[in-house]
């Protein structure tokens, strides 16, 4: 990566009224007398307590038992407990609070759509009644407080409700990625302990039924801790019932009265383990609490893409309320956040399980015109996808509706953001950049309604987020490029991994006292937006010169025969470093030396003669997990022929071979 920061562009969407005066940010600003974002950011992070109780009141977060003091830091910075002595079930603000209110009870909580056409939409009313006959389900099998339940399962209605049923009961959800096979969801069910899981017969993908109910089966055989087994008639595909352990829901849970109780719950008693892959040892369990995850979902909602805007008139006159979509899986951060962020807000989420470009491209689009969709969040990759079939895919549907682009899960290229900006958005939808992670429960950088926005940039960290870039030596750099790092706490962090207390201090906390650092190449430039270039260890060092790949990349797919590329370092007995490119062709273009050649001098012409690649491989996919994350050290792996370690997380496990031979050598 180049010390010297040159990654940027010109300013090209600037906040109007429209999205500024009405705003979350704007009226919590002016309720604490606040005059501007910097004011917003020197408070929030300078007096971490102050900011969020604010927090808390602005969502109406109502305790059962009021805490005694926002934030304890007597066990270290590393280790605070928040809302100490208050009791929250979030379900209380999920869902029971809105169902209990007439004026909100008939409101859209959730919309979905499945790849084969069918809608369903749930109020707050009937969420509410069939998150409690899920729950009373689970109660009829003998789980509750405490008690570890894994989500393995397409995004239907079901799993949110599911979700919501386990926090009801006082239980621990386990989110597990549908994609995975038998022994990632074995590993992580029997590290966590679960006694229950759910799951489907199968689900719908491109046209075929994906079985899923025999992975779960095979699961299981190797996870003795799990007593019960609940599965939803998905696809209809027929499945292997094994008695006294399985049970259809539409048998156990249908049938369970639509009243149920509430678990009482401390604050900081466990909701969530979310597992995420490392690129060596098992996969890290990050623990969250009910009084932290969700409410970081529902600020970085609120203050981000402003989802929910109470005195904001609706957006179209057959929509009631904000309705939010992002590409996710539940067992990707993004699923929970989406579910506890816009319930906790009052606001519509919609869930859609299917392929984003089937039965052809313009799904997506199709998508978000038929629910009057006003927030949508997307991968970058998927955006690369869909742009080379250009405008005509977006032009047959109408997207009024949308005020909102959202993305999160690897760094932009310029080129793909400004098509979904001009093509898509009109030039006139902004953006919002997201970046934090899993153990965050959010973004510590991110765009908002506030701020001007550059292509691929984010406008600034969040608020309450102590975010900075440093050298070396962990001083603040401005400029160039250094590590993402934060100062203080925030009550969406992580309360460690499950069972590895030293694993988690170690990861995040060992480097410098004090200070989390997160593993990420960010850069602020001279206009004082934030970059965010790759993880760190995705680091090639050419002959002294630090290179991040994402400047690689975005040289390579600005070429129109690019649709995708991923750049690793290799051992170079010179340079100590060689750089290899691996480029996903677009549709009409076919490998060749002379193509390959000519990327060659692209990327020398723009980074420097001692930066020219040297080779390009043409291949048909790069290595993803479901968040569309391109993981280069699986790339780097198979190419040398090396162990690419936990790949439990890839959707395409099959583009391994084609990587360790070579692809098109050119």
């Amino acid at each position: 990566m180049n010390d010297t920061f040159t990654f940027g562009g010109d300013i090209v969407w600037r906040p109007t009224p429209e999205y500024t005066e009405h705003s979350h940010l704007t009226r919590f600003m002016r309720q604490h007398g606040i005059q501007s974002y910097d004011e917003l950011m020197a408070r929030s992070t300078a007096d971490v307590a102050w900011f969020t109780d604010a927090v808390l009141r602005y969502l109406d977060i109502r305790f059962r038992v009021p805490y005694e003091q926002v934030v304890d830091l007597s066990g270290g910075i590393e280790w605070p407990r928040w809302c100490v002595g208050g009791r929250l079930n979030i379900v209380d603000n999920c869902v029971d609070k809105w169902a209990a209110d007439p004026t909100a009870r008939d409101r859209p909580a959730l919309v979905w759509e499945g790849e084969e056409g069918a809608v369903r939409r749930l109020s707050y009313g009937e969420l509410a009644a069939e998150v409690n006959r899920c729950a009373n389900g689970l109660r009829a099998l003998g789980l509750g407080q405490g008690d570890v339940v894994g989500l393995f399962m397409p995004m239907t209605p079901e799993i949110a409700v599911a979700l919501l049923a386990i926090a009801k009961i006082g239980g621990i959800i386990l989110p597990l990625f549908s994609g995975y096979g038998a022994g990632a969801v074995a590993a992580r069910l029997t590290d966590a302990g679960a006694r229950a899981l759910f799951t489907a017969d199968g689900f719908y993908r491109r046209g075929a039924i994906v079985p899923l109910k025999p992975t779960a089966d095979e699961a299981l055989a190797a996870a003795p801790t799990v007593e019960q087994l609940i599965v939803l008639r998905r696809a209809g595909n027929a499945v292997d019932m094994l008695s006294g352990r399985d049970h259809w829901w539409h048998e156990l849970i249908a049938p369970q009265s639509p009243q149920a109780a509430t678990a009482d719950t401390a604050a900081e008693d466990t909701l969530m383990i979310i597992y995420t892959s490392g690129t060596t040892g098992r996969p890290k369990g990050a623990v969250h609490t009910h009084c932290g995850f969700p409410i970081k979902a529902a600020q970085d909602m609120a203050f981000g893409t402003d989802v929910g805007a109470a005195d904001r008139a609706p957006v179209h006159e057959d929509s009631t309320r904000d309705n939010i979509y992002w590409i996710t899986d539940m067992g990707w951060m993004m699923g929970p956040w989406l579910v506890f962020g816009a319930t906790l807000l009052g606001a519509t989420f919609t869930l859609y399980d299917g392929a984003p470009d089937y039965p052809d491209v313009d799904r997506l689009w199709a998508l978000a015109a038929r629910h009057r969709l006003t927030h949508l969040g997307v991968s970058p990759t998927l955006i690369r996808v869909l742009a080379p079939h250009g405008d005509a895919p977006v032009k047959r549907h109408d997207l009024s509706s949308v005020r909102f682009f959202a993305s999160t899960g690897e760094p932009w290229n310029p080129d793909p953001w400004l098509w979904l900006f001009h093509t898509v958005g009109g030039g006139r939808r902004p953006i919002i950049n997201y970046s934090g992670g899993t153990e965050i429960s959010g973004g510590i950088v991110m765009g908002n309604p506030l701020l001007p926005l550059k292509p691929a940039a984010f406008a600034a960290p969040c608020p309450g987020m102590a975010a900075d870039v440093v050298d070396a030596a962990g001083h603040s750099v401005r400029g160039q490029v250094g590590e993402l790092v934060i100062r203080a706490p925030w009550i969406g962090m992580t309360r460690g991994f499950w069972g590895d207390r030293q694993r988690y201090f170690d990861a995040y906390w060992s480097r410098w006292p004090g200070v989390w650092a997160h593993g990420d190449w960010a850069a602020v430039d001279e206009d004082g937006l934030w970059y965010i270039l790759g993880r760190s260890d995705d680091t090639i060092k050419i002959a002294g010169k630090r290179l991040g790949p994402a400047e690689v990349e975005s040289v390579l797919v600005a070429h129109p025969a690019v649709a995708e590329a991923a750049a690793i370092g290799v051992p170079d007995a010179l340079k100590g470093s060689a750089l290899v490119c691996f480029c996903v062709l677009a549709p009409g273009f076919v490998p060749s030396d002379a193509l390959a050649g000519e990327l060659r001098r692209q990327v020398a012409a723009e980074l420097g003669k001692p930066l020219r690649p040297k080779a390009i491989r043409f291949v048909s996919d790069l290595p993803k997990t479901r968040n569309a994350k391109v993981m280069r050290r699986v790339i780097r792996s198979a190419y040398l022929g090396e162990d690419p370690g936990d790949m439990s997380s890839l959707v395409n496990p099959g583009v391994i071979e084609e990587l360790r031979s070579g692809g098109e050598k050119n």
